[in-house]
């Protein structure tokens, strides 16, 4: 299944997200012309491109080159939420999530895949979801359509004075709307878009989507806007590519600042209520719902040149979710953060004559729990750290595993000597078919599945050596920053 990033078609992606080693494979291009033979990709550096939704390389004759980022994924879609610079909530264009940098990933040519016992792959191509372009049409739809005269029938009683239960939509987006933001970003040559953060402290950070504000975090401009109106001139104290997730701190930041309560991602069950609070294009204070309609789903996404890519194990939820609608909060029905909306599967074509897709009800967020602990070490340290098992593994198109590569990266070693993998016993041809209990069907979702770890976090690692299965446990390493 492809997706992409909010407003943008993406092609199919690999049937399991790019495995990171140490680094993910920069050196092959996603979307390698059929022939060639998949790329490595380092599950320990940023994900391979795929495409971001504001939503989620192969093997070559050589192994991808550990540096990051890794090689843009197959046919990737462009950012479309967050504004007309591409950047979207649901729309990464061609980027990944894997295994966790420092796996090197190698991709094919992209194909259908088909998981264990028959079902389809899950890795997805998602688009991201900005706002810029898709802003000033939603504003232009919005007015034309309250411009033609119609007739009325009042009630006797306004909204107003109808009493909202605790837990009602309208009571969770009442209280959660004054700590939102609508995030405008752009560069020193002027380009950018429209995106979305909410209130992570008191000390006014923001946290966001890395796409949303990308723009401008090289000498760029940076502003929050309230939906009381109060606009904020911002800067970018950290951000993560291969994540997804940016920190912003507000200049003269208010001393009321209320920020919003964080959930556990962990506890959401398919079937929960959502509520999403965004501005799909350019809609500022926009809430829609809908339900959590699966998890754990590997989605890479990416900024839609194929260059920069990140990777997630989402939460799938059919709120709608528009470009602009990238890096707003979705909520639980009791108004709890639960994750960060970042990408969407859409159709190719968004109508209008803009080229920029909508929503078709499959809207990803990056999980809380995850988004928590990146924004924490973005404030501490400004850079995001990554787990990594330091091995490489193949991005080809199979529902087996993830496959550590006979080559590593630029042709590094495949096994880091001393590296997590190394000590586990893991060797070159090893299939690695489940991260404790979490099946792994490909060296993207291998990738995906070990971002939702920390650094020193213990795993236990099935994999397959000629025919036989084994299980070792390994110590997960780390890998600071984006390159």
């Amino acid at each position: 299944m492809s997706t992409e990033n909010e407003g943008t078609a993406v092609p199919p992606a690999p049937s399991a997200p790019p495995p990171p080693a140490d680094a993910p494979a920069a050196s092959a291009p996603q979307g390698a012309h059929p022939g060639s033979a998949p790329a490595a990709a380092d599950p320990y550096g940023p994900p391979a491109a795929q495409a971001h939704p504001d939503a989620g390389a192969g093997e070559s004759s050589s192994a991808p080159d550990p540096s990051w980022p890794p090689p843009p994924p197959p046919s990737t879609p462009a950012y479309g939420g967050d504004g007309g610079a591409g950047h979207g909530a649901a729309g990464h264009g061609g980027g990944g999530w894997g295994a966790g940098w420092g796996t090197t990933h190698q991709q094919p040519a992209p194909k259908n895949g088909r998981g264990r016992g028959g079902l389809v792959a899950a890795v997805l191509v998602a688009a991201l979801v900005a706002g810029g372009l898709g802003g000033g049409l939603g504003y232009t739809l919005a007015r034309e359509n309250d411009s033609g005269g119609s007739t009325t029938v009042s009630s006797s009683t306004s909204g107003g004075n109808v009493k909202r239960d605790p837990g009602t939509v309208a009571a969770v987006a009442a209280a959660a709307l004054p700590s939102t933001v609508t995030i405008e970003a752009a560069s020193s040559s002027g380009e950018g878009g429209t995106g979305t953060g909410f209130v992570f402290d008191k000390q006014g950070h923001i946290v966001t989507n890395n796409h949303v504000v990308a723009d401008a975090v090289d000498g760029g401009n940076l502003s929050a806007t309230f939906p009381n109106g109060k606009k904020y001139e911002a800067e970018v104290v950290g951000n993560a590519q291969g994540y997804d997730v940016a920190v912003i701190k507000l200049k003269n930041a208010p001393s009321d600042l209320k920020p919003l309560t964080l959930g556990n991602s962990d506890d959401v069950a398919v079937g929960d209520s959502t509520i999403a609070i965004g501005a799909p294009f350019g809609l500022s204070n926009t809430v829609t719902t809908g339900i959590i309609s699966a998890k754990n789903r590997p989605v890479a996404s990416s900024d839609g040149t194929g260059s920069k890519a990140s990777y997630m194990s989402a939460l799938q939820t059919d709120a709608s979710i528009n470009p602009g609608n990238s890096g707003g909060p979705l909520l639980d029905a009791q108004g709890n953060v639960i994750g960060i909306n970042s990408a969407i599967q859409s159709t190719s074509n968004g109508g209008f004559g803009t080229g920029q897709a909508g929503s078709i009800g499959l809207g990803f967020a990056i999980p809380i729990n995850q988004a928590k602990y990146v924004a924490q070490e973005l404030i501490r340290t400004g850079k995001p750290v990554y787990a990594k098992i330091g091995a490489s593994v193949s991005l080809e198109d199979t529902t087996n595993g993830a496959k550590i590569t006979e080559q590593g990266v630029g042709g590094t070693e495949p096994v880091d000597p001393g590296g997590p993998a190394d000590k586990a016993g893991l060797k070159p041809g090893d299939v690695i078919t489940k991260l404790d209990d979490r099946v792994i069907d490909s060296g993207p979702t291998l990738i995906g599945e070990i971002w939702t770890h920390k650094p020193g976090d213990e795993v236990t690692i099935t994999y397959e050596r000629g025919g036989k299965e084994h299980t070792t446990e390994l110590t997960l390493g780390s890998r600071v920053g984006d390159s």
